[in-house]
Order: structure tokens, then sequence, then C-alpha cells
């Protein structure tokens, strides 16, 4: 089911998502995305166009779903403190916060329309709780 759906502008050429807690430094060095237990960050197209964010949980619609033609970058699990997902830009100018659950471990996929530095279109899984 899609919960959220926003668009916004970024700064900084890398979106983070993840808990509430603070965001910690994580390099991308060549990747399209990396992860540790708490927060995903993802490289997409900085200060040229409004990058598309859609969130969904359990159970997916058959109308409403995560793009199949988008490309995995981040599958795995991470820990919402307080159960809300925040999606934003890393410089902490533009920030999305939903509440998804209950606080706790939840498998996290991320894909987007093309991998790297042009990607504009940014589709969440979030899981149930693990």
């Amino acid at each position: 089911m899609q919960v959220a759906g926003v668009q916004f502008q970024v700064n900084h050429p890398v979106m983070a998502l993840g808990s509430t807690d603070w965001l910690p430094a994580l390099e991308l060095g060549g990747e399209a995305a990396v992860g540790c237990d708490t927060h995903v960050m993802v490289r997409v197209q900085a200060q040229v166009r409004l990058i598309k964010v859609r969130l969904f949980t359990d159970p997916l619609d058959e109308g409403l779903r995560p793009d199949p033609s988008f490309t995995s970058v981040f599958e795995g699990p991470i820990s919402l403190a307080d159960g809300r997902l925040v999606i934003g830009d890393v410089m902490g100018v533009t920030r999305f916060v939903s509440l998804i659950g209950e606080a706790g471990r939840r498998r996290i996929r991320v894909a987007v329309d093309e991998p790297g530095w042009n990607a504009v279109a940014v589709d969440i899984y979030a899981g149930p709780k693990l």
C-alpha cells in the first residue's frame, strides 16, 4: 500500500532515509546507495529537478506497487527508534517524516529509476516489523 508520496528539491546529491536518530556519516564511494543499522544514503540528481519519492508498506495493493522497472539499490534491515521513517536531503534542508508503525527493525528496499547521479524517482518499501 502506498502510504506517502512527496517531491522535493535537494541541494546535495545524496538523499537520506531512516530513523529519526542522528544521521551517521556514510561514504557512498562509487555506489548508488549504502546503508547502516539506522539509515540508507541514496545518490540522486541535485539542484536540477524535483526528486519524486514514494513510500510503500504492507500489504502491497495490486494497483499501487513500487515500479518494477526501477533498479533496486539497497535491501536490508534498519532500526526505526520510534516507528517513524525520515526522508530528506543530507543537508537537513528538506525533510519528510512518516509514521509507519511500531519502533523496531524493518526490512527496507530502495529502488531508483536510474542508479547514480541521474536518479530522480525513488521507491521505498518498508516491510513488516522483524
